[in-house]
């Protein structure tokens, strides 16, 4: 059952393959992504798409979805990765905006956002749109997470960026993840977060494995009158700096309950400031995310008694 409550928590993907192989969350008589998203909703409130990052899907996907959950699911949804400066497979573009790529980008590995023309620009902006309408028009849509990676600075260039993704995203939610740790370096971290504030942007907070070069500095700043978000990527410090292995290596990691204490009092405080605050956990691997859900929301329930 679906409870109205101003902080929830879910996982990054319903139908990870994982989670799914694991056999220890979805019963057995459980086949199709439609009938996991049911079952999944019975147990969780939000949840992540993690599939829009790959490809823009057609509308009718997101209206499935909306048809499959009750009232008052949520839907965090990730941004397709052309529109967060990641390298993006041209087979990854709609087929036929695929067809209108200038002759010389059609066989390259990877695009960038830079590579194509304005007019496609602005068609591939336009249906990612259309690809979540439905969910918002649902009232079931969150938040659009727009992850950028280590290669994304911090500069005015950067700032501007951001700037035009919540003008292109105009009437959706957007939150932003920024994955390069100068942005809160002692230079910037004021500049970041007065930024963020004077969009009404949440700044996406993170628990990884501290330490590393990639490692965002712990911060659980409430940048939004409107959400708050926490990502939770599992503290593996052997794999954390791996590339090239699929997510349930890279974010395996299970966490314990002192760990998932230590956030309960933070996400009190973000929720006196935000008013609604997402908590996600994206440690995939076997039946670890759910698990650590399940943890934290009791944890949460605990700290309210």
């Amino acid at each position: 059952m679906i409870r109205a409550v101003s902080v929830v928590c879910g996982i990054a993907g319903w139908v990870d393959k994982s989670l799914i192989d694991s056999k220890l969350f979805y019963p057995l008589a459980v086949k199709t992504s439609g009938d996991r998203l049911r079952f999944y909703a019975t147990q969780f409130s939000l949840v992540e798409v993690d599939s829009t990052y790959y490809g823009i899907p057609k509308p009718d996907n997101a209206e499935a979805w909306a048809a499959q959950t009750p009232p008052g699911f949520v839907f965090d949804v990730k941004s397709f990765s052309l529109f967060t400066n990641h390298p993006t497979r041209p087979l990854s573009l709609p087929p036929d905006i695929r067809a209108e790529l200038p002759a010389n980008l059609g066989d390259k590995k990877n695009l960038y956002l830079e590579h194509l023309p304005a007019e496609l620009v602005d068609e591939a902006w336009e249906r990612f749109r259309a690809a979540v309408e439905p969910l918002r028009a649902a009232g079931k849509l969150g938040a659009v997470f727009f992850q950028f990676p280590p290669w994304f600075l911090p500069s005015s260039r950067s700032l501007a960026y951001v700037e035009q993704v919540q003008e292109r995203m105009h009437g959706f939610q957007v939150a932003v993840e920024f994955r390069k740790p100068e942005w809160l370096d002692p230079r910037h971290r004021d500049g970041t977060f007065a930024f963020l504030r004077s969009r009404d942007i949440p700044y996406v907070a993170v628990d990884v494995p501290p330490g590393h070069a990639t490692s965002m500095p712990s911060a659980h700043e409430v940048t939004s009158s409107k959400l708050a978000v926490i990502r939770f990527h599992g503290r593996n410090h052997e794999t954390w700096d791996l590339r090239g292995v699929p997510p349930n290596v890279r974010f395996r990691y299970e966490y314990t309950d002192e760990e998932l204490s230590e956030w309960v009092p933070r996400i009190r405080e973000m929720e006196r400031s935000a008013g609604r605050v997402h908590a996600l956990m994206n440690n995939n691997y076997s039946n670890y995310s759910v698990k650590n859900a399940q943890q934290l929301e009791r944890l949460l329930e605990a700290w309210q008694r």
